[in-house]
């Protein structure tokens, strides 16, 4: 009888078939059954774990995975097992697509309009998500898909390929395409034949995001109005934050385009949602995700920001429990950066590159990870580099002689065995894959000895492409593999894959995060060669690459957060951090964003930044000798009972002492959570609301002093330490050193009583210890750092000598969890403002009022 049901589902609605089963069936009890197990699939599928979702109130969900005669998406499995896909991913593309389908509405339903929003990551398969959506959603019934594949000719090429050899070839008679690989719509004649009752295949639309294009469409579209009614159709906004959002020609295009379709479901796909999560979601004919919003898991084996970049500690985590990425990322010093771009927009004429320095390791390095590849037995697959230093066409093309008179060099001089340059292969070589462990990846380490013999073909190989909108020789995967060094701007910025990239030269300035990320070519997957990427780029993008490391880990976070605590799309006001050098998307300006509150209640945070300058590193010693000077004043106890040799602590210190020291202790400006100011604001905000934070403890953590008496860091008479050591990481610039960590857990936990040694506690038995002991108390930690540190065993790889001028006082804070009372400051964070949002009943029973 379920299976009855479930064919009846074909052509109704839940409530429809089940009405229609009581023709062929008059047991009460066993359609009640019946209903109740269809009930429990829905809510397996809308609570399994990955991957997760946030839902829009009790929408109740209809799509229960595919079933033995649909036709569509068995065909996709079959073309993913044979490109090597294993049973586990091609699971996992099953349980993500159905997770999505079934937010869609019934495509038999009168009329609908859906909103939703899939987050993935940079290259992380999104494309095939969306196909194995339109495979499943067209089994089901959908007639009508449109797909909005970005603003360039080469990803709206690039994925109309993809759809007609996963969705149309396997199933040729199911399928009508409008558009082909290379002709963007053109409005056919009699537009009601696609859309009549009698005609059972599936339209489908591959279009840019242009305005001449979308106004053809939409008028073709107005042309079968009357048909239209009884069309169920999907629309896939490829890049959904790309022009989409906040834009005055193409946004009001696009939902002009759905109002024309009395049932349409709209899915946005963006690994970078930030102008998405802007949408006034006021605005009912806008495109909010009011419906739902699915967050991707990242793959297994995907290369993304943190990999790479590594990123900063989030609240609650310990900075030496955070990943600190791969060893692949290379220095292009900034003295090097006129070289590759014009300065100014008056140097654009006549500008020639010059390929000497970071660019010529890079090229000489791609040329050697094409010939180890060949080595390996994967050189037939594709091998591309990256360089992209400009949006100007004229500075591409300008690169295509002096890259070709390298090639040709360098070629000649392998072929004759000269020796310099050979010398040159090898030490970069080896210099290279002994900073990665090859072995790390599953992978073996190329002697330059084997490459030596591939490395002539590889540089023959290689074409020199410049892939801009002026350009006619473009990269093009279609014709076998190509070795390829590809020269571009926007048109290689955007969805759009470069296959078998290996080597990133990347030195333009952007100012967005959305930008920025989308233009990281370099994130995917790296099959058979993970160990060999790497990445050239200034100091400065690459922390900010690590940035948006953090603000993109702490945005998922957050969408997690949402989708345990059940909320709903409608609720939802995902914070993020900003920076002072770039803005949150590059959309235009957000007038819905909104500056967010953030509280430190329950967070430990700490200096990991330090500025050369003497004077600043001699004012922070004098404002922590200040405080450790008024504690003893203001009589704080003094109680270093079962502390490690090397650490003092001060009990009941007045918290005008700490909001003292905060007025005269400077933060590094890169330390954006060590706000002085939000800190201070914070504490008389708790001290006022709830008499919390009235009384700190100060710890100072140093170590014991070997030597003579005279020798350690002294706050006060009677109060000195042994410094403790802080390496700097590799490739902090000349104003500022970057230590990473500075405070374990041990040290947050130095005021907790009871505890021998304080180690082998984890983060939520330290807090737990701190509600039972000392609920209302904070804690302040200082740390005199030795000027002189140098790097430990461990760490040699990727430090380097602190080298200040003074010694350093780092500090640490921790902050107790608050009652439930008022516990919030305006911080650098923006949201959505939802505090217009009205829900109606019907569309939330169970929300008295919306959480804005």
């Amino acid at each position: 009888m379920y299976e009855v049901f479930l064919d009846l589902l074909e052509s109704g609605t839940p409530d429809e078939a089940i009405k229609k089963m009581t023709v062929l069936c008059d047991d009460q009890e066993l359609l009640q059954q019946v209903s109740e197990r269809h009930e429990q699939e829905t809510i397996k599928i809308k609570e399994r774990e990955e991957p997760r979702s946030v839902v829009l109130g009790n929408r109740f969900t209809w799509y229960t995975g595919p079933r033995p005669k649909d036709k569509c998406w068995p065909a996709i499995t079959g073309l993913l097992s044979k490109d090597g896909w294993s049973e586990a991913s091609v699971e996992n593309l099953d349980a993500a697509s159905t997770k999505v389908v079934s937010m869609l509405s019934h495509p038999k339903e009168k009329a609908f309009s859906t909103r939703g929003l899939v987050v993935g990551y940079v290259q992380s398969g999104k494309t095939t998500n969306f196909t194995a959506v339109m495979a499943k959603a067209a089994d089901r019934g959908y007639k009508l898909f449109i797909v909005l594949a970005g603003i360039h000719n080469g990803l709206r090429r690039q994925t109309q390929l993809r759809l007609e050899q996963q969705l149309v070839k396997p199933n040729p008679s199911g399928w009508m395409p409008l558009t082909d690989p290379d002709k963007d719509f053109y409005p056919p004649a009699n537009a009601a034949g696609y859309f009549a009752a009698g005609n059972k295949q599936h339209v489908l639309c591959v279009i840019k995001k242009n305005r001449t294009v979308l106004e053809k469409f939409d008028e073709w579209l107005a042309s079968a109005a009357e048909h239209l009614r009884g069309t169920p159709a999907l629309i896939i906004d490829d890049e959904a934050d790309q022009a989409t959002v906040a834009t005055g020609t193409i946004n009001p295009l696009i939902c002009r385009i759905l109002s024309r379709l009395p049932k349409s479901a709209y899915v946005g796909y963006t690994a970078t949602p930030f102008a998405n999560l802007l949408i006034d979601p006021a605005v009912p004919e806008d495109l909010y995700p009011r419906n739902f919003i699915v967050n991707l898991p990242q793959p297994e084996g995907h290369f993304g920001t943190e990999v790479l970049f590594g990123r900063d500690a989030l609240d609650g985590e310990d900075p030496e429990d955070v990943f600190d990425g791969h060893d692949m990322i290379r220095e292009v010093p900034a003295a090097e950066v006129e070289n590759v771009r014009p300065a100014s927009k008056g140097e654009v004429d006549g500008f020639m590159p010059k390929i000497t320095g970071s660019l010529r390791d890079a090229i000489l390095y791609f040329w050697l990870t094409t010939a180890a590849r060949r080595v390996r037995g994967t050189g037939k697959a594709h091998c591309t580099m990256l360089i992209h230093t400009s949006v100007n066409t004229s500075v591409h093309n300008s690169f295509g002689h002096p890259l070709r008179a390298l090639r040709e060099k360098c070629l000649r001089a392998v072929e004759a065995s000269d020796q310099v340059l050979l010398d040159e292969f090898q030490e970069l070589w080896e210099k290279e894959t002994s900073r990665v462990n090859a072995e790390l990846f599953g992978e073996r380490t190329v002697e330059f000895s084997e490459l030596r013999s591939t490395l002539a073909e590889a540089i023959r190989s290689c074409k020199i492409v410049m892939d801009n909108s002026s350009s006619k020789d473009r990269l093009d995967y279609e014709g076998g593999p190509v070795t390829a060094i590809a020269v571009g701007g926007n048109t290689l910025s955007r969805g759009l894959t470069l296959e078998g990239l290996a080597v990133s030269y990347f030195v333009r300035a952007v100012s967005a995060y959305d930008t920025l990320l989308q233009m990281g070519r370099w994130f995917g997957y790296r099959n058979g060669y993970a160990d060999l990427p790497r990445i050239w780029m200034t100091d400065e993008l690459r922390d900010w690459f690590r940035h948006l490391a953090t603000v993109e880990n702490e945005m998922r976070r957050d969408i997690d957060v949402y989708m345990v605590e059940d909320k709903t799309p409608m609720q939802f006001a995902v914070r993020l951090r900003t920076h002072p050098k770039l803005r949150v998307t590059a959309a235009a300006k957000m007038k819905d964003a909104v500056p967010a509150a953030c509280a430190y209640g329950g967070h430990r945070i700490q200096t990991r930044y330090f500025s050369t300058d003497a004077r600043w590193l001699r004012n922070n010693q004098e404002a922590a000798r200040k405080l450790v000077a008024g504690a003893i004043t203001d009589g704080a106890f003094r109680d270093d009972r079962d502390l490690l040799p090397g650490r003092v602590l001060f009990r009941g210190v007045p918290h005008e002492r700490i909001l003292d020291f905060l007025a005269s202790y400077r933060f590094h400006e890169n330390s954006q959570e060590c706000d002085a100011g939000l800190i201070s604001a914070y504490i008389r905000k708790r001290v006022a609301v709830a008499s919390a934070l009235r009384q700190w403890n100060v710890a100072i953590v140093g170590n014991q002093i070997d030597g003579p008496d005279t020798s350690g860091f002294e706050f006060v008479p009677g109060v000195r330490v042994g410094r403790v050591t802080r390496a700097r990481l590799e490739g902090s610039d000349n104003s500022f050193v970057d230590i990473k960590t500075l405070m374990s857990r041990k040290d947050a936990a130095v005021d907790l009583q009871g505890l021998k040694n304080k180690s082998g506690l984890s983060e939520e038995q330290i807090k737990d210890l701190r509600r039972k002991q000392l609920p209302s108390t904070g804690l302040l930690v200082l740390y005199p750092i030795d000027k002189d540190s140098v790097p430990g065993k461990q760490s040699e790889k990727h430090r380097e000598p602190l080298g200040l001028a003074e010694d350093a006082i780092g500090v640490g804070l921790v902050f107790p969890e608050p009652n439930g009372e008022d516990n919030t400051v305006k911080w650098t964070y923006v949201s959505a403002d939802l505090s217009r949002v009205v829900l109606e009943e019907e569309d939330f029973t169970a929300l008295d009022e919306v959480d804005a």
